[in-house]
């Protein structure tokens, strides 16, 4: 797939107003219906060694299809910051997508979308930069507040809420009594639509399965560098 080229800010300044100028440009609407083939991403990192991601094209039909990975050496990663991760590890997942046969139709990113405070996570960065559609599933909460408790049952979702009380996205349990994952809409996909999505997909375990399949590859890329 075509790969526009990255922007490499050359100090917290200018990383901090390219992304607030990026922020402008997310989209929070549209839906996900009828898309079929997806591109999961997440990506592993250990000091001392390069950051790997890995780009999962999946099919909602077929499963699995390809695998694409993108390898960046530590020395040229940016800094790691709290809140900046796009700018560290997107590098890497625009190489590993750049290996897939064939361009995902939208992406689901193991990080924030708006949850994020400055409105731009790693799913919302990815998504505007290739204008595609794109949802942010993350492990840990960055940014926002349970709008109140999340019961255990598998399915069940509350809202993400700003300190101003506007809408980020959903705490969401996949899987009765498991840890929540935190669904936020990173780019042309709107609220409850990116949950949905999310909820559709296959789930065995926490992770959905495209999401399960990314971090095991991603485990495994990083473990083969060694």
């Amino acid at each position: 797939m075509e790969i526009p080229p990255f922007p490499r800010p050359g100090s917290l300044e200018e990383a901090l107003a390219l992304q607030e100028a990026l922020a402008g440009k997310v989209v929070v609407a549209g839906s996900l219906e009828g898309v079929r083939r997806i591109a999961a991403l997440d990506a592993a990192h250990k000091r001392g060694r390069p950051l790997v991601a890995v780009a999962v094209l999946y099919d909602l039909e077929e499963g699995l299809l390809h695998v694409g990975k993108g390898i960046v050496p530590e020395k040229a990663l940016f800094p790691y910051v709290p809140g900046f991760l796009s700018f560290r590890e997107a590098p890497a997942y625009l190489l590993a997508l750049k290996a897939l046969p064939e361009a995902p139709e939208a992406l689901l990113v193991d990080g924030q979308g708006i949850a994020h405070p400055r409105g731009l996570g790693i799913a919302g960065h990815l998504g505007v930069h290739l204008d595609l559609p794109s949802v942010g599933v993350a492990k840990n909460p960055l940014f926002g507040r349970p709008e109140g408790p999340l019961p255990w049952e598998k399915g069940s979702a509350v809202r993400l809420l700003s300190p101003e009380g506007r809408p980020l996205g959903y705490a969401y349990r996949s899987r009765a009594g498991v840890k929540p994952l935190y669904v936020s809409p990173g780019h042309r996909v709107g609220l409850e639509e990116a949950l949905e999505f999310v909820k559709r997909l296959p789930t065995r375990f926490r992770l959905p399965e495209p999401m399960r399949l990314a971090h095991l590859e991603a485990g495994e890329a990083l473990r083969a560098l060694d």
